[in-house]
């Protein structure tokens, strides 16, 4: 048993003080990665695997695995493929001989492909801009023979603005048309629904409700989320509450925050993102791997735990001095 003292007593005090955001939700196989590479400071590359880590899966925006994940096995950290735009050539297959080639050649187990990235949004705020008829036609040439493969569909992932569900639906409208032959009529089958969501939990639990209504019976990934340009007190509670809200509904297949970079470039505000300015994982970024709280706050430029990795992975094996060194001058 510890003696109390006027010190201990004091440090008790402030932990029963401590928010309750300070343990947030921990452990999770639904959780993946939106990998955003930094060549700035390459070594936050490898802070997402380091263990422990929660994360089972990864997406890029590309149709290619990511080098600095090529040592894990799909059963280790799944990459999932996906076509961000329309080719300017509806004809085009290239996504669908790549990911062929992941599987056929590369022997890489693809079981799940995304569609495309924001179709119904603009270019200039991260959208890929697509009218629903072409897309229809790069889904028929490049999803639909890779569903032949065996391997399960995602729909296209819309903005959470109004205007996502009437474009998917008239995607899928224009999709009909092109396989139905012969006056009989076809559906383009899927397996699952992506969603994006930047607002407050009572919006994106109202989106999640409408997409479930729209399309019964179908599995929800909600693939980009975040509480933009918020305090820090409501972007961890927003986090709590809706990690809570993903693990305990079956529907909820996975989910990845949109976070994965440090505090000064997020587009989505400070304290959304999950490293601080010098690297460190803040509380979101350690809770969401399925640890406990770091306490760093988002503007702190401590330097990170990721240079090691990195070093490692360049087969240098750095003392801990100078490791502090090198991380000291990079900042």
């Amino acid at each position: 048993m510890v003696a109390r003292t006027p010190i201990t007593s004091a440090l008790l005090t402030v932990l029963a003080l401590l928010p309750e955001t300070s343990a947030g939700p921990l452990a999770s196989a639904k959780r993946g990665l939106v990998f955003t590479p930094n060549s700035t400071f390459p070594q936050d590359n490898y802070i997402w695997r380091r263990d422990p880590s929660d994360l089972t899966w990864y997406y890029n925006y590309g149709a290619s695995p990511s080098t600095v994940f090529q040592n894990w096995t799909q059963s280790q950290f799944e990459f999932v493929p996906m076509l961000w735009g329309a080719p300017s050539d509806e004809t085009d297959t290239t996504f669908y001989q790549t990911v062929k080639s992941l599987v056929k050649d590369q022997k890489i187990n693809i079981t799940h492909v995304l569609g495309f990235n924001e179709p119904d949004g603009p270019a200039a705020y991260g959208g890929s801009d697509i009218a629903p008829a072409k897309a229809a036609k790069v889904w028929v040439n490049n999803f639909i023979p890779l569903q032949n493969m065996g391997i399960k569909l995602g729909l296209p992932a819309c903005t959470g603005s109004p205007s996502g569900l009437p474009w998917l639906q008239q995607f899928l409208a224009n999709c009909s048309s092109l396989i139905s032959t012969n006056g009989e009529t076809k559906n383009c089958t899927y397996d699952f629904l992506p969603i994006h969501w930047y607002d407050n939990f009572e919006g994106l639990a109202s989106h999640i409700g409408e997409r479930v209504a729209a399309f019964p019976n179908t599995s929800i990934w909600v693939t980009e989320y975040n509480y933009a340009h918020q305090t820090l007190a409501a972007t961890q509670s927003f986090y709590n509450t809706s990690a809570e809200y993903f693990d305990r509904l079956s529907y909820i297949e996975r989910y990845s925050l949109f976070g994965a970079f440090r505090a000064d470039v997020a587009n989505v505000g400070a304290n959304a993102a999950m490293l601080s300015v010098g690297g460190q994982l803040t509380d979101i970024g350690a809770w969401y791997l399925g640890r406990q709280a770091t306490g760093v706050q988002p503007t702190s430029k401590g330097a990170n735990a990721g240079a090691r990795d990195f070093a490692a992975h360049l087969g240098i094996v750095v003392a801990a001095p100078l490791l502090a060194s090198l991380i000291l001058m990079s900042i």
